[in-house]
C-alpha cells in the first residue's frame, strides 16, 4: 500500500521585526509631520500647554533646570553621541573582522545628521520664545536634533551588544541606559523650552525609523549572524 501525499501550502517569509518597526515607524512619522504642517488645531494646543506648563515649572526650579542644561549640553549631546559612536567605530576597525559593521555604523549615524538637517530646513518650525527664557537653543525646532541622534545612536549600539552576543546582564544594563537617555534628553529639551513636545515626539520616531532601517540592512548583509 502506498502512502497518500499531502500536499503542503508553500511557506511564505514574514517581514522581519526590523521591517515591521520601519514601516510602522515611518508611517507614524509622517502622520505627524502632516499634522504638525497642517497646523493641526489639538496637536497645536498641547504643544503650548506643555511647554507653558514646563517653562513655569523650569523658571521656578532653577536648580533642577542647571542639572537638565549640564545633561542636555554634555551627557545627552549630540557630539557627546558621536564621539562615543566614533570610539565603537575605532574598536570595530580595530578587531578587523568587523570593519563592514564599522562603516554601516559610520554611515548610519551621518544619514541621521543630513535627514534632521533637510527636515529642519524644510519644515521650517520657529521653537518656543519666552520673555524668561532659562535656554537658547538655533536654526529650526522640528525634529529635535538631541532627541534622534540620541534614539539612533544608543538604539543602534545596543543592537550591537545583542547581535555580538552580549551577557544578558550588560544588555539589561545598556537597555537601562539606553531607555533613560532617550526619554531623558527628549524631557530636558521640552523642560528648557527650547523645543515643542512634538519636536521630541518626531525625533524618537525617525530616530527608531533609522535605526530598524539600518538593522534590516545589516541583517541582510550577514544573515547569518541574526540574534
Amino acid at each position: 500500500m502506498h502512502s497518500q501525499s499531502v500536499d503542503t501550502p508553500p511557506r511564505t517569509s514574514e517581514p522581519s521585526t526590523a521591517v515591521r518597526a520601519a514601516i510602522a515607524s515611518a508611517l507614524s512619522s509622517l502622520l505627524l509631520l502632516v499634522l504638525v504642517v497642517a497646523d493641526w488645531g489639538p496637536l497645536m494646543t498641547l504643544d503650548r500647554v506643555v511647554a507653558r506648563t514646563t517653562h513655569d515649572w523650569a523658571v521656578e526650579e532653577s536648580g533642577l533646570t542647571r542639572a537638565f542644561r549640564i545633561l542636555t549640553d554634555w551627557v545627552w549631546d549630540p557630539l557627546t553621541m558621536r564621539l562615543l559612536c566614533a570610539a565603537v567605530v575605532l574598536w570595530l576597525v580595530l578587531r578587523r573582522s568587523a570593519w563592514w559593521t564599522a562603516l554601516w555604523l559610520v554611515v548610519t549615524v551621518a544619514v541621521t545628521t543630513g535627514v534632521q538637517q533637510a527636515m529642519k530646513a524644510a519644515v521650517g518650525r520657529e521653537r518656543p520664545e519666552w520673555p524668561d527664557p532659562v535656554d537658547s537653543a538655533h536654526y529650526a525646532a522640528y525634529p529635535s536634533g538631541h532627541a534622534m541622534t540620541a534614539t539612533v545612536v544608543l538604539g543602534l549600539l545596543l543592537w550591537l551588544l545583542r547581535h555580538h552576543g552580549a551577557g544578558h546582564t550588560l544588555v539589561r544594563a545598556a537597555l537601562a541606559v539606553t531607555g533613560v537617555s532617550v526619554i531623558g534628553v527628549g524631557l530636558t529639551r521640552v523642560w528648557l523650552g527650547v523645543h515643542w513636545l512634538t519636536d521630541v515626539v518626531a525625533g524618537w520616531l525617525l530616530g527608531a525609523m533609522v535605526v530598524a532601517v539600518a538593522v534590516t540592512v545589516h541583517e541582510r548583509r550577514h544573515p547569518a549572524g541574526n540574534r
